[in-house]
């Protein structure tokens, strides 16, 4: 399930650039320097996989908890049915954007100390920038959430969330070096691909839940793992 975490990252960063792109591409790198430059971005992207790590270690932590008593197969298939149900009624999704309003003063001040981080040049600007850019509202950050909340412990929710935001760093990579290199036609027929990849994901979530004896889709040993801790409680 790891993999889905890569796969969720490469693709989603196309949709991440139009979130992050502006401020990967209004960075104050310096330009005449290529190893500095190098080490700038370097910066910014340990930034970013640092906030998503975190994320997937508090949300790991969580899915312990569900591990422990015996539901991670069941958190498994609600979180890919609900992977699904987002790609197909869009609705839910916006309900998920409504229920976050009260931390709007949140992402309000976030994004205010990012404005401020993009005026300065100091060496530790650019960590910061990334830091603070991992906490911005975003749809497929979402998806990355739910799949490290049916992890089993935090260490693999904090690494399930360190792949997705190590798979979006080619293309914001790109983005900073070269700007909007994509034409519009291109960016809108791989927008088109996400929510087919998503609705992917949630299929081997649902799989991986039901515990059909599939090696590494959907392995039996899941099944025995978790009975054997519950059993271990009593």
């Amino acid at each position: 399930m790891l993999l889905s975490a890569i796969i969720l990252g490469l693709l989603g960063s196309f949709h991440c650039i139009g979130m992050c792109g502006p401020i990967a591409f209004m960075l104050p790198i310096d330009r005449t320097n290529k190893v500095k430059q190098f080490f700038q971005i370097t910066s910014y992207h340990f930034g970013r996989t640092l906030t998503y790590s975190l994320m997937g270690l508090l949300f790991g932590l969580l899915g312990k908890s569900f591990y422990f008593f015996g539901f991670q197969q069941q958190l498994s298939i609600i979180v890919g049915l609900l992977m699904i149900l987002i790609v197909l009624l869009p609705k839910i999704a916006r309900k998920i954007t409504i229920f976050s309003k009260p931390i709007n003063k949140l992402i309000f001040k976030v994004k205010s100390a990012l404005g401020n981080e993009l005026k300065k040049k100091g060496n530790d600007t650019f960590f910061t920038i990334g830091f603070l850019n991992g906490f911005l509202p975003c749809g497929l950050v979402y998806m990355a959430v739910f799949g490290a909340l049916t992890t089993s412990n935090a260490l693999e929710g904090s690494l399930y969330m360190f792949l997705f935001g190590l798979g979006t760093i080619p293309l914001m990579t790109t983005v900073v070096y070269i700007g909007n290199f994509a034409n519009v036609s291109i960016r809108q027929k791989i927008q088109k691909a996400i929510p087919y990849v998503v609705a992917s994901i949630g299929v081997l979530f649902i799989l991986r839940g039901l515990g059909l004896g599939i090696p590494y889709i959907s392995p039996s040993e899941l099944v025995s793992t978790i009975s054997e801790t519950a059993k271990g409680c009593h």
